[in-house]
């Protein structure tokens, strides 16, 4: 690889600006000053890291990891650990979505171990973001141990054509809301929550706003009287 004058990273072998997207909404020289518009990816992108990690992680990964794998077993641990990534400092466990709950059950049960708070849970799209990577929408948990002041990252990993993943509500009681909003957002069914229904937007409301195929904008909005047009009709997108 190499930088261009704009410090910029260029793929050798092909033109650098068609490997440039440049803005989160491809829109450019529209007077944005929401600080999007100067963003710069290289792409074919590689957000989704589709390998483990080597070890040794570092930190206290490592010590986790073993606690994880002698609390599930070998056999049980293969079959839920899809892959580990240590990356900037974080450790990231890809887990399979039908092992989710029993893991988070050991996470918080073990005695090595004691997650007790799942601090949050968010949505992905990953559409566009290159390889064969098909599973493009992820859900992300944050869990974190109060008793040894750890925290890792679980995410899983689902197609938009089959975008269920079981609830983690009867584990973690926080997860209620977050997954409520996950499901509003991006469209991703949480089997056996007690209430998955809208939190932010109206329950009759035509598709999930977070992800990356969602029209920018959508429908217009009347305030008092007024009518605000979507974000890509008002003047600093012409």
């Amino acid at each position: 690889m190499t930088s261009t004058e704009h410090g910029e990273v260029a793929v050798p072998g092909t033109p650098a600006e068609a490997q440039r997207q440049r803005g989160m909404f491809g829109v450019s020289g529209s007077g944005d000053t929401s600080g999007f518009g100067g963003l710069v990816r290289v792409a074919p992108g590689s957000a989704v890291t589709l390998h483990s990690s080597e070890r040794p992680y570092g930190e206290y990964f490592d010590e986790v990891m073993d606690a994880i794998e002698f609390a599930l077993g070998p056999n049980r641990f293969a079959a839920t650990v899809q892959r580990v990534v240590v990356d900037r400092g974080e450790l990231t466990v890809y887990v399979a979505r039908e092992r989710l709950v029993r893991l988070c059950k050991t996470l918080r049960d073990h005695e090595a171990l004691r997650f007790e708070l799942l601090s949050s849970v968010s949505g992905v799209d990953y559409l566009g973001s290159g390889g064969a990577h098909e599973d493009r929408l992820h859900v992300v948990y944050h869990v974190t141990s109060m008793t040894f002041r750890r925290r890792i990252r679980l995410e899983v990993a689902v197609p938009v054509d089959d975008a269920i993943v079981p609830s983690v509500t009867g584990v973690y009681p926080t997860a209620d809301w977050q997954e409520r909003e996950t499901w509003d957002m991006f469209g991703i069914d949480f089997a056996g929550h007690p209430g998955l229904t809208r939190i932010l937007m109206p329950d009759d409301w035509d598709g999930f706003p977070q992800r990356k195929d969602y029209p920018l904008g959508g429908v217009p909005v009347d305030y008092k009287g007024a009518t605000i047009p979507p974000p890509d009709e008002r003047r600093s997108y012409r």
